[in-house]
């Protein structure tokens, strides 16, 4: 008899992988990237670790699986704000500053994430990279639909880079740093503040 997704076994095998992926964030966020191995994720999703290679063939290939989760980092959806076919829609200056808006309000509703982005400022290794190759590449290819023919005379994907270090950067500092130049990072109406004037910022410098 074949077994359909809905049996038992099935939904086992993905409440466990989505242990695994949940535990690799836990491990990260809490101990940084020198703590992940194989006993140490297993560990933390209170699994044998023998199901890591079950379910992923190996560390490389969960990790691969974490790093590609939209619990982890936004996909294209999120960053277009949920309708990715009206976002195309909009004139170029409106795309960028809602993308912008988009990716402040993704970061912000990951704390998880927020740990794992602060720790890749003092640890190299192979999951940095790796990490940060699937975001690159996964944004990287929104960016181009979402700004196919960039107009002349301004780098879009520079004002991409600028925006999204300046989120990454705020963010990360209101873990433990309340203030930034003023600004109150522990409030909501601190961080509209801030992407109001991003916003602003990509609408006065892209040709509508």
């Amino acid at each position: 008899m074949i077994k359909s997704e809905s049996t038992p076994t099935a939904r086992d095998s993905a409440a466990t992988r989505r242990k695994l992926i949940d535990a690799v964030g836990h491990v990260l966020a809490r101990k940084g990237f020198r703590a992940v191995g194989v006993n140490a994720v297993a560990r933390a999703a209170g699994v044998d670790k023998v199901l890591i290679y079950r379910y992923f063939g190996g560390l490389p290939e969960l990790i691969r699986a974490f790093a590609s989760d939209g619990d982890f980092w936004p996909g294209p959806e999120e960053l277009a704000g949920g309708d990715i076919s009206a976002f195309l829609q909009l004139p170029l200056p409106e795309r960028l500053a809602r993308l912008a808006r988009n990716y402040l309000e993704a970061i912000l509703s990951r704390p998880v994430t927020q740990e794992i982005m602060a720790w890749e400022l003092v640890e190299r290794n192979d999951i940095t990279v790796m990490l940060e190759d699937i975001r690159e590449r996964s944004f990287l290819a929104f960016f181009a639909r979402a700004v196919p023919e960039p107009p002349p005379g301004v780098d879009t994907q520079a004002l991409a880079a600028i925006v999204g270090a300046t989120v990454n950067y705020l963010v990360t500092r209101s873990r433990h740093t309340r203030w930034f130049s003023g600004i109150d990072l522990a409030s909501d109406t601190g961080w509209d503040r801030l992407m109001s004037t991003l916003e602003q910022v990509c609408r006065t410098l892209i040709p509508s």
